[in-house]
């Protein structure tokens, strides 16, 4: 592991307010390691033996059950995953691919569990994130099951833009093709949705958004703090997608995924 790598992980919230010591005994038994595009690092059912932190990169975290597969995270740098299943030493429910070359470092998950046990400080932060991620997955639960596609998409346009600090102009932080598995639309549904708003309050370009009239926007889908949150400062983001970039968007539009993967979901 390179040195310069573990500044960047003892300052990720689960690692910051544990003793020196036990972070050093931890990392003693971690190892790191490049994947480039495409490769399974997990896969649902299989033992949880590592906690994975992305250093470099994302990777995209997905479900499948009857032949149908959907997007539940993309995580990037710097990030980890799954400490649940970690922590509880039970199969993954989620597998995990990169969707970019990655660096990742792996902290085996008998080590978590040991440090968990004698460390205060950890298992403080070890609950406080996994409240984080339970909090945000029943968000995203109660957005799916109670707003229709086109008020899911206006609500997850409005986050972006809060995200970014309220800005009308704004970068798609991943591809569209992902943002239709975690919002549980087609491609093909994300897109007609995207067309019919643009006559309520904003223009897309390729991966750029810009929003014409928040008011409106706003109407759609009224922002809901026990939906959209935040928990306020200092809150764990949980299992969602990254944010946005205010920078312009590149020409090119769409991305193929080197696995040819296009999520369809239900």
């Amino acid at each position: 592991m390179r040195a310069n790598e573990l500044p960047e992980v003892r300052h990720l919230p689960l690692f910051r307010d544990m003793l020196q010591a036990n972070f050093e005994q931890l990392m003693q038994g971690a190892y790191a390691q490049t994947f480039p595009t495409g490769v399974e690092l997990i896969r649902q059912g299989d033992p949880a033996d590592f906690l994975h932190i992305v250093i470099a990169g994302s990777v995209e975290m997905y479900a499948e059950w009857g032949g149908r597969t959907c997007t539940m995270a993309v995580v990037q740098p710097v990030g980890s995953f799954i400490l649940a299943a970690c922590i509880r030493d039970a199969p993954y429910l989620m597998s995990a691919r990169t969707l970019e070359k990655s660096r990742l470092i792996l902290v085996p998950s008998s080590d978590l569990r040991a440090v968990f046990r004698r460390d205060p400080e950890f298992a403080v932060s070890t609950i406080t994130e996994l409240a984080g991620a339970f909090r945000s997955v029943a968000r995203h639960a109660k957005g799916l099951k109670l707003r229709t596609s086109r008020e899911r998409v206006a609500a997850y346009l409005l986050k972006q833009s809060r995200q970014a600090g309220n800005v009308e102009s704004f970068v798609l932080g991943v591809e569209k093709r992902l943002i239709a598995s975690y919002l549980g639309m087609t491609p093909e549904n994300l897109s007609r949705t995207l067309r019919q708003l643009e006559g309520e309050g904003i223009r897309v370009n390729g991966q750029q958004v810009t929003i014409t009239d928040r008011h409106r926007l706003m109407a759609v889908a009224p922002p809901d703090p026990l939906i959209d949150g935040p928990d306020g400062p200092g809150a764990g983001v949980g299992m969602s997608l990254p944010p946005p970039s205010t920078a312009s968007a590149k020409p090119r539009e769409k991305v193929v995924s080197p696995t040819g993967f296009e999520p369809v979901t239900h």
